[in-house]
């Protein structure tokens, strides 16, 4: 953690109500920025910027459905009425409820109103957040999208969330082009399973031994790994990165899985 990185910056990052949102603002406060913390949940966004408060940082509390133009316009200006500005975004938010991504499974029974609801919250979300926070970003200010490496591979479940992940990939690209000239960074992070309090309590032992062989590190991601990354992304150390898809996934994607697979059988 660099303490002070973001004194006087104000951030805004969606999705913030619980795991990796809520680690990535929690980190963005510790550094010293002004921390908008918004969530479909209003309980999950409170309490995260309650405990911001708590250990000394300052945090503002905001609900919108991302996918709402106009619910996402009036949080926006809500923050930018208290702090004028907003200098960093982390679009976080994700379809990730059971409804939506639980019932994202094989392609031959999808649900449509799956597909398109995963598309309005993780590909349209960005979009609008992006649409109403670059008119109030200073020159020089930083987007940091959230990507998967769902984006980069194929599987025989989760199409839509893997499809507007990709979709994501190419937005970062026209995003960093449109607002280059202004400074404006805009980069996307693509982790693969971070081990959030959910993720944990979602996966079996036996689905969690599967996470292991695949990797190439012998621990997981966890969410304070991921703000690690996405802080320093957002922050003037990384000035000249721009328009890329950083994956974080411990080796996962680096080499053929059946290998390392076989070779965790065989050691443990």
């Amino acid at each position: 953690m660099v303490t002070g990185r973001y004194d006087g910056r104000v951030a805004l990052v969606t999705g913030a109500g619980s795991g990796i949102g809520a680690a990535c603002a929690a980190r963005l406060a510790a550094e010293g920025a002004f921390v908008g913390v918004l969530d479909l949940r209003a309980a999950g966004a409170k309490a995260t910027a309650a405990a911001i408060r708590a250990r000394g940082g300052t945090a503002m509390a905001l609900t919108c459905d991302v996918s709402d133009d106009k619910q996402v316009e009036e949080a926006v200006a809500t923050l930018v009425a208290s702090f004028g500005r907003v200098d960093v975004l982390h679009a976080n938010a994700a379809a990730l409820d059971p409804d939506v991504y639980g019932r994202d499974r094989e392609l031959d029974s999808l649900d449509p109103a799956v597909w398109d609801r995963t598309m309005e919250v993780n590909l349209r979300g960005a979009l609008l957040m992006v649409k109403h926070t670059v008119p109030v970003m200073p020159d020089g200010g930083a987007i940091v999208l959230m990507s998967s490496v769902s984006a980069l591979v194929g599987d025989t479940v989760h199409a839509a969330y893997g499809t507007s992940k990709a979709a994501l990939t190419g937005f970062t690209r026209y995003v960093a082009t449109a607002y280059g000239s202004r400074g404006i960074r805009c980069n996307a992070v693509a982790p693969a399973l971070v081990m959030t309090a959910a993720a944990q309590r979602a996966l079996t032992p036996a689905q969690l031994a599967d996470k292991a062989a695949e990797r190439l590190l012998p621990w997981p991601c966890t969410v304070d790994d991921v703000a690690d990354l996405v802080s320093f992304l957002a922050s003037d150390e990384a000035r000249c990165i721009t328009g890329q898809s950083i994956v974080i996934d411990s080796g996962t994607l680096a080499h053929r899985p059946q290998h390392a697979i076989h070779q965790w059988r065989d050691t443990h």
